[in-house]
Formats: C-alpha cells, structure tokens, sequence
C-alpha cells in the first residue's frame, strides 16, 4: 500500500462533505454551534475535585461516581422565558430522580465561572440546559424552550457515553457490535486492536465493544444501523461529528479496517494530503 498523508500520526482524518457513507449518528447530542468540542477540549472533559470548584462541577463529580446523568440548567436573567422552562426542567428532573442530578445555575454567579467556562457558555442563548453522561460526555444542548419528552431523551446507554466521549476528543470511534458467533466476535476485536495499534492511528482511535442483545444499547445498536438479531460481528467506524464512515460484517483482520478507513477518507483530500488543518 503506498503512503498516504491522511494516516499520519500526528493526523487525523478528513471526512468526505459529499460521502455517500456519511450518516447522520447522535447529530441530536451533539449541538449547540460547535459548543461540545469547544468543551471537551478546554477542560478535557474531567471532573475536578476541591473546594472552590462551585455546585456545578461538584454535581457533575458526585454524578460520576454515582453512575447518573447530570443536567445543567443555565440562566442569565429572571424572566418569563426562563420561569417557564425552569418548570418544564423541574418536572423532567422529578421524573428521571433516580438516575439524573440536575443543577440551576445562573451564568454570572462567580462561583460558577469555572463551570461556565469550561462549557463556555457566557454567550449561549439562555436558558440552556446541558445533559451530561456519568463519564462528562455531552448528550444534549437545548436552549431556550424544551419539552419533558426532549430533556428525558438525553439519558444515553453507557456504550452510547463511551461512543460520544471519544467523538468529542476528536477521535474515530471503532464500535464493535457483538454478535451471537464467538469466533466472529473475538476475529472482529482482535482487527479492532491491531487497527488501534497501528502507529498511524494508536494516538486518535478509540474501541468500544457492543452488545447487540442487550436492550440497554438498544438505541445504539439501531442507530449504527445493525440487526440485534445478527450472527456475525458488525464494526461500524464513525468519525467526528458522529458520521459512520465504514461499516463492515464479519471482518476478518485489521487490514479490511485499514481498507475501510482509506476508502472513507482519501476521496476528500486535495492533491496535498490532509493536514492537521483540514485538507491541503
């Protein structure tokens, strides 16, 4: 195989804009004009401990420990808008109280900045509520108005919050969805591997495994686009923003990822390769 710029270690992929594989995957959880990213990459997406870190960092801790969601209720002014989805947000809350910490905090308050900076949200219309899985992903933006239904639908599956965290590290995601063969299973695992140990793309590649029975990745497993029912493996490959950029059944070996990804990727780049900046 010869070079490609695109595989480069230091490098990441370039989608296709026009790629007749290009899916739209968790577009849903991931808003708010490119907030998520912004996020994730000032704070990397860690809890910190202490005590100057305000109610809202110190939620989304005690959510991580305790395995729930944590919902940010962002505010600027006290006015009708924002009174009258305080209300819908309080009764979402009290029906999701056994897996949800939810958090009103308003923007200008100084012991919040850490928190309002980290999300960088000074400038966001308001009122906003951000929906965040135990491991800190992102699995909603929603400003101004919402529903009950809406904020209810931003609980995530915990192969969905590993799926979102690392597509907000900037990372491609190898979803290995399991099937009811164990040898196709354990085949599929060890390509996933071998792609990931791959000098080219150890440093951006992120694995994770996925029960296609099991009714808690449900939503996932539909979303990727995969039979419960399947025999086989199905690796689907997905790339920031959330685009499923390769999907295979059965795969036999890293090289058949390798082949996926070139695929998926090479038709983007000008005659320069793709940079760290986009394509040359």
């Amino acid at each position: 195989m010869s070079h490609d710029p695109s595989l480069d270690t230091a490098q990441r992929p370039c989608v296709p804009a026009g790629s007749t594989r290009r899916a739209a995957l968790l577009t849903a959880a991931i808003v708010m004009m490119g907030l998520v990213c912004c996020a994730m990459a000032a704070d990397g997406g860690q809890s910190r401990s202490g005590d100057d870190q305000g109610k809202g960092l110190a939620a989304i801790a005690r959510a991580e420990e305790e395995g729930k969601h944590t919902f940010l209720f962002f505010y600027k002014a006290d006015d009708e808008q924002t009174a009258a989805m305080r209300k819908v947000f309080d009764k979402a809350m009290a029906k999701a109280s056994d897996k949800a910490i939810p958090v009103v905090v308003k923007v200008t308050d100084p012991a919040e900045g850490k928190l309002v900076a980290r999300y960088k949200v000074q400038r966001a219309p308001m009122p906003l509520v951000l929906a965040l899985a135990p491991n800190g992903a992102i699995t909603g933006g929603f400003p101004l108005q919402f529903n009950q239904e809406t904020l209810l639908g931003a609980f995530v599956s915990p192969s969905m919050a590993k799926c979102l965290k690392a597509i907000q590290a900037g990372k491609v995601v190898i979803a290995c969805v399991r099937g009811k063969s164990a040898a196709s299973n354990e085949k599929a695992i060890r390509a996933a591997k071998g792609f990931k140990a791959d000098v080219r793309f150890t440093r951006w590649t992120s694995i994770v495994e996925i029960d296609a029975a099991d009714a808690k990745e449900r939503r996932l497993v539909k979303l990727l686009r995969v039979d419960p029912e399947t025999d086989q493996a199905v690796t689907v490959m997905l790339a920031p923003p959330g685009t499923v950029i390769g999907s295979i059944k059965g795969v036999e070996d890293k090289e058949a990822l390798v082949k996926a990804f070139v695929a998926a990727t090479s038709s983007a780049c000008g005659p320069g390769g793709c940079g760290p900046g986009g394509c040359k």
